[in-house]
């Protein structure tokens, strides 16, 4: 009897062991939407989630429904605001691995795409994308939300000065308004009307900080790109976290507060999080402050635990906070604090039951966060125990950079019709598989993080 040749493409076995390492739910992910479209990967992705079921995840999601409804009010009617709660309910997905930065910028908006694939091929009429905000106005050279890609060229998108931009927060600098004279120029230069417009109708307004600047800015792009309004996307960011986090701190019997204040349980956290850190995969972790960021002159400052405060290292006229739980959850509520990446996902998505769909390095931390909550839980609780229990299945995916395309936002857009771009590129994704569009998993081949593992596994 001869073998019967499968012409069916398969994903590369030597990548897909390697994830399986740390996040086996994302190469089933994979495997089970190789030969798919893109798109059909989008909608996999957005697919439901089971409800939360033990008392830790039933509160957790009831206060992330509560700040998500404030969010929401400020751009919805009281109708529209329920119909995207109840979806959110049943498909709770937050599109993460987004920076606070100009859907100009060629990684955002194919990130933005994609979720937004995942939305329309799911008829929800909105969606949730995470923007981290504590990025600094300028990171390198001329990159950043104080950057505006025009292709060839890079506006200063606030007209600040750039030794203002590499020392201020995005979540901090404020207020602003848009530099009217650059982008009037740009006009002159270039074919500027899918996009110009959009920006220059803000061009008299004064927003709070960069960041409100930037959601706004993008709101309107994307009504003005996909004009049909069928998904809406609903930007949330870091500060959305913060005051999540204070509804937790607000009873000193929830979850977090005793991880967090009473000794013997803050002691086995930290033990969890070394032993991560410390473990084979502990590159993925983003270890730079303890537990929370200190917002001070307009910057995101490092903060350490000591002696019971969080203070900023060799500053001695820095921020020093108490670690007790109202003052820690004052601070939330008055914007000096931030939650770090680890609480972030915690109260976003690991409690409430919540799938998170990002980029490669945040499929390796949140997994490990996952890993890390669990071995601080006492399963002697019975609560603790159900949670544990819960915990087993992981909502971790991988969403940024699955579309990756290599020519700029304004060559993507250019020849789209007016009005309808998503509505032309979803057609093209419902056309070209997940395969063919990450080049047989090319971004992860050549992933420093994950291909020093593989290394390191197959010694």
């Amino acid at each position: 009897m001869t073998d019967v040749f499968d012409p069916t493409p398969a994903p590369p076995a030597e990548i897909l062991a390697v994830l399986s390492l740390l996040c086996p739910e994302v190469v089933r992910d994979i495997e089970q939407n190789w030969n798919a479209p893109v798109s059909d990967y989008a909608r996999h992705l957005w697919r439901p989630v089971a409800r939360p079921v033990s008392v830790p995840t039933i509160a957790a999601r009831s206060m992330l429904r509560e700040v998500l409804h404030q969010r929401l009010g400020v751009m919805m009617q009281p109708e529209e605001i329920g119909k995207a709660l109840d979806e959110f309910e049943y498909r709770p997905v937050i599109q993460s691995g987004l920076h606070c930065l100009l859907l100009m910028d060629r990684i955002t908006f194919d990130s933005l795409l994609f979720a937004w694939l995942g939305a329309v091929e799911n008829e929800l009429s909105a969606f949730v994308g995470f923007m981290g905000t504590t990025m600094t106005m300028e990171t390198i050279g001329r990159e950043g939300p104080g950057w505006l890609h025009v292709g060839d060229d890079k506006v200063n998108l606030f007209g600040m000065g750039r030794h203002k931009l590499c020392r201020k927060s995005a979540c901090a600098a404020g207020p602003v308004s848009l530099n009217k004279r650059a982008l009037e120029a740009v006009g002159d230069e270039t074919d500027a009307s899918r996009w110009l417009g959009t920006l220059l109708a803000h061009q008299d307004k004064v927003f709070g900080t960069a960041a409100d600047a930037i959601i706004a800015l993008n709101d309107d792009l994307v009504a003005n790109w996909d004009r049909s309004g069928m998904a809406l996307p609903v930007f949330i960011d870091d500060r959305l976290a913060a005051a999540a986090m204070a509804r937790h701190l607000q009873h000193d019997g929830s979850l977090l507060s005793r991880l967090l204040i009473e000794p013997a349980r803050r002691r086995r956290l930290e033990h969890a999080l070394q032993e991560a850190a410390s473990g084979p995969f502990g590159r993925f972790l983003p270890n730079a402050t303890d537990y929370f960021w200190g917002i001070r002159e307009e910057r995101v400052r490092k903060l350490v635990l000591e002696n019971g405060n969080l203070i900023e290292p060799d500053k001695p006229h820095g921020l020093s906070i108490p670690f007790e739980r109202p003052h820690l959850r004052q601070a939330l509520l008055d914007g000096v604090l931030l939650p770090n990446l680890f609480l972030t996902f915690l109260v976003l998505a690991i409690l409430p039951r919540v799938r998170v769909v990002g980029g490669l390095r945040q499929i390796g931390y949140v997994a490990l966060f996952h890993s890390i909550l669990l071995a601080a839980l006492d399963e002697t609780a019975s609560e603790e125990r159900d949670l544990a229990a819960e915990l087993q299945v992981r909502e971790n995916a991988w969403g940024t950079r699955v579309i990756d395309e290599k020519i700029s936002v304004r060559e993507q857009l250019a020849g789209l019709p007016e009005g309808a771009l998503f509505a032309d590129l979803l057609r093209q994704y419902r056309s070209r598989t997940f395969a063919e569009a990450t080049d047989n998993l090319k971004l992860i081949r050549e992933n420093a993080r994950w291909r020093k593992i593989g290394q390191a596994y197959s010694v």
